[in-house]
């Protein structure tokens, strides 16, 4: 290195480094090869930052090194990732979610060159099968409590209006489902969206969509629908669902995914079935007055967190979200509604001398 830079400014001649290409390029991965030569060819200062180079071979995405491939004038000319064969069969699964999720590129074989299956996409499945499964199945002893069910509300998850100070209610409420036709929509969407997600965008930024949901689920009912309880992971589910279809919607050309219409449709369709579902039976007379039917507030909640957080999220893949201007914008806003909607809780149901469901 000290050869390329004498002066030890940190930087290296773009004519050196395409030297340092050409004389070692077979032994780079074609893909980083790919990356480094667009690298060279965006970089109009004729330096190159050796930092960047080190970054990329050590698959860490620096943020000069993302804007100098952003404004790179080079078309990546190589064959794309979807023609390539000869893959095993986890090879050719992570490429389909990578085209499932990823609309440049340049940042699917950066996934595939990068991604290695540790850690595993360990949320979505825990939460899907802990959550759901052993919880209900096991410490309840029946899978699914039907909304019919006089014991529907007698247990310390379910969110009540009556109950709101135990705050953990505004988030354990996902583990309960009203009736099996929820629990198997919510886990069908949250296991087919969701695991993809998680694959690309990692545990953090996929949990942190998933709980905003939840969050803002229960909120939503405890501003919005003051009398009725909320059960079922839909406020999670539908932030995800919403960030992937309106992630997909806004970058249609470059996303090169199979059958994306009918993807898109049959997702529309099951969120749709439902979200009506769940409006049907908010006001279809309960079978046990005390027992009210669960409220589909939450499902709005979380696709507002979905087209607003989450998109911002899922848009820019690995990059910093801290340097985002809309990422402040929108964290302030959903921060600005849970402190309202706290005070709300706090003060407006005695103001307004609501008629609540006696407590289960």
């Amino acid at each position: 290195y000290p050869q390329f830079d004498p002066d030890n400014t940190g930087y290296i001649s773009t004519e050196k480094f395409r030297s340092l290409l050409q004389r070692h390029g077979s032994e780079l991965d074609p893909h980083k090869l790919e990356v480094l030569l667009a690298l060279a060819d965006s970089n109009s200062e004729g330096r190159i930052c050796y930092q960047d180079f080190v970054n990329l071979m050590s698959n860490k995405r620096s943020n000069s090194f993302r804007q100098a491939i952003l404004q790179g004038n080079r078309r990546l000319c190589s064959k794309a990732l979807l023609e390539e064969t000869g893959l095993s069969l986890t090879q050719r699964l992570i490429r389909h979610v990578a085209y499932e999720t990823l609309p440049r590129e340049i940042d699917r074989k950066w996934y595939y060159d990068s991604y290695t299956c540790c850690p595993p996409p360990w949320f979505m499945i825990t939460v899907t099968i802990v959550a759901f499964f052993l919880y209900n199945g096991v410490v309840l002893d029946r899978f699914v409590l039907q909304v019919t069910h006089p014991l529907y509300l007698k247990n310390s998850l379910v969110y009540h209006p009556q109950l709101r100070a135990q705050a953990w209610r505004y988030l354990t409420y996902i583990f309960m489902h009203a009736g099996i036709e929820h629990l198997g929509l919510n886990v069908i969407l949250q296991l087919l969206v969701g695991v993809p997600l998680e694959m690309v965008h990692g545990a953090a930024r996929i949990s942190f969509v998933y709980i905003a949901g939840v969050v803002a689920g229960s909120l939503a009912v405890s501003v919005a629908d003051m009398t009725a309880p909320v059960v079922g992971s839909s406020g999670g589910v539908y932030a995800l669902v919403s960030a992937h279809l309106a992630n997909i919607v806004m970058n249609w050309s470059g996303m090169k995914c199979q059958f994306k219409l009918l993807r898109m449709a049959v997702a529309l369709i099951c969120m749709s079935f439902e979200f009506g579902r769940a409006v049907w039976l908010r006001f279809h007379p309960s079978a046990y007055p005390s027992c009210p039917h669960p409220s589909f507030m939450a499902h709005l909640g979380g696709v507002v967190v979905g087209i607003t957080l989450g998109v911002i999220i899922l848009r820019n893949y690995e990059q910093r979200l801290q340097d985002q201007s809309l990422w402040w914008i929108f964290i302030s806003i959903y921060l600005i509604f849970v402190l309202f909607a706290v005070f709300w809780n706090i003060f407006a149901y005695n103001l307004l001398d609501l008629k609540l469901p006696p407590p289960p």
